[in-house]
């Protein structure tokens, strides 16, 4: 049973028809999609698909398959995401060009669904994927590796920790914290969970989180707002305070009728926000909203953390195994080597030295003695592999390699990637009398 505190109120806002809301969320109804990597789309089939037509990379399935049996799923094809929050592309194409490099912050990044679109749609950017909690942060690195672009930095951090970043990024995200309302169809636990005083620490919450990052945010920067709540207090009435607080202009995005996407303007700035009711389109609740900042906060100078950089005999360790183009730097952390485009390592420098990351570019691996030993992010990502042996496996050979099972293969000695319809799902040794599979046991298939 909805709440019938949520209903009342609920009342009077744009869009809103009990009727249709309250038989919808009653029926039952799954709707699943999923946005395919650009990088490794040739790989989906598509006879099954339908567009959802605000993200070119977004498509409606007919049924929710077993994505924890589908190999493709762990080589980083597609992410399954709701199809409402694929609405940022469209954002982002009507906001801001993806032409020149530009530096991103994704806030609230876990589990990753708008980072690796992010990371998709700023081809030549660099994507900061933040998440505050831990745990959440392991998952998040878990889908930003699987994505296999290398443009995107993995930190865990509080927010107000960017504010030493005072006019650094071109785009700032901050998918808020929520109460939840949007999901209550997929999660039926945020029915219980939901209440008017959540909504309201959720309101002071958000409001912190903005506040906290809005200085790292350019003059003429975006900001980009969202939420899976229907709660005015966490929505419009949010939008408002932003223009109480700060010097922003709020973007009238175009939205086709056929979308049945409904634009609500807040009550005092009259700014726009864009909700998603699940009884109009085909999708979750969602409400999201786009400002441009139109201060200069000026510029704090920040030094660089020195990086480690590989001794030549390393990088002759290296490039025996694996050829890295030249607009590639490789740096050491701890034992571990990685790449990252020369035009992001100043970057990345600042970045260390302001806060916590947890992945940079693509770990491409380690030497032992005179072993090369390759990393798993090497293995799924866009680095090229061509003189790379690989071992093509098929579905049930490709779930017993992802389960971390013994697989019985023949291919050349040595190192060779698994892989499954042409793409790497990771490594595995080949020894004389066994394979030694490698793949990355906390990310094993538990599910038989």
């Amino acid at each position: 049973m909805l709440p019938p505190s949520l209903l009342k109120s609920l009342e009077g806002i744009k869009g809103f028809d009990r009727a249709a809301f309250e038989v919808i969320h009653h029926s039952g109804e799954q709707v699943t999609s999923i946005r395919i990597n650009p990088n490794k789309s040739e790989k989906v089939k598509n006879e099954y698909l339908s567009s959802i037509p605000w993200c070119e990379h977004g498509f409606y399935l007919n049924e929710r398959p077993s994505f924890t049996l589908d190999p493709l799923f762990h080589a980083g094809a597609y992410y399954v995401q709701e199809a409402s929050s694929m609405f940022l592309w469209q954002v982002l194409k009507q906001t801001i060009s993806n032409d020149l490099p530009k530096k991103i912050l994704d806030l609230c990044a876990a589990p990753g669904g708008k980072s690796t679109l992010l990371a998709s749609y700023f081809t030549n950017g660099l994507v900061v994927s933040n998440e505050v909690i831990k745990s959440r942060a392991a998952i998040l690195t878990e889908n930003i590796t699987k994505w296999g672009t290398d443009n995107v930095v993995v930190t865990n951090n509080d927010p107000k920790n960017f504010q030493s970043l005072k006019n650094y990024f071109d785009v700032v995200v901050v998918d808020a914290p929520c109460s939840g309302s949007g999901l209550f169809r997929k999660d039926t636990e945020a029915v219980s969970e939901w209440s008017e005083e959540n909504v309201k620490l959720c309101s002071n919450r958000q409001q912190r989180i903005v506040a906290d990052v809005m200085s790292s945010l350019k003059k003429d920067g975006v900001l980009i707002y969202s939420t899976c709540s229907y709660s005015k207090e966490e929505d419009e009435n949010i939008l408002d305070w932003l223009m109480d607080e700060f010097q922003v202009s709020s973007f009238k995005l175009q939205v086709s009728k056929e979308w049945n996407i409904v634009e609500t303007i807040s009550d005092k700035h009259k700014a726009f926000g864009y909700r998603f009711y699940p009884d109009k389109i085909k999708g979750e609740g969602f409400f999201i909203a786009a400002f441009k900042k139109n201060i200069d906060e000026g510029y704090i100078y920040l030094n660089e953390q020195n990086l480690s950089i590989p001794s030549k005999q390393e990088i002759q360790h290296i490039q025996s195994f694996i050829s890295l183009s030249d607009d590639y730097a490789v740096f050491k952390q701890n034992d571990f080597f990685r790449a990252v485009k020369k035009i992001w390592l100043h970057d990345v420098k600042l970045l260390a030295n302001q806060l916590y990351i947890k992945k940079a570019g693509v770990e491409i691996g380690t030497i032992k003695g005179k072993d090369f030993i390759p990393s798993h992010e090497l293995a799924v990502s866009m680095l090229s592999k061509q003189n790379i042996a690989a071992i093509e496996l098929d579905k049930d050979q490709a779930l017993q390699y992802l389960r971390r099972k013994d697989i019985f293969v023949t291919g050349n000695r040595g190192w060779n990637l698994m892989t499954y319809c042409g793409l790497p799902l990771g490594w595995a040794k080949v020894l004389p009398n066994r394979i030694n599979n490698y793949y990355p046991p906390e990310w094993r298939i538990l599910k038989d």
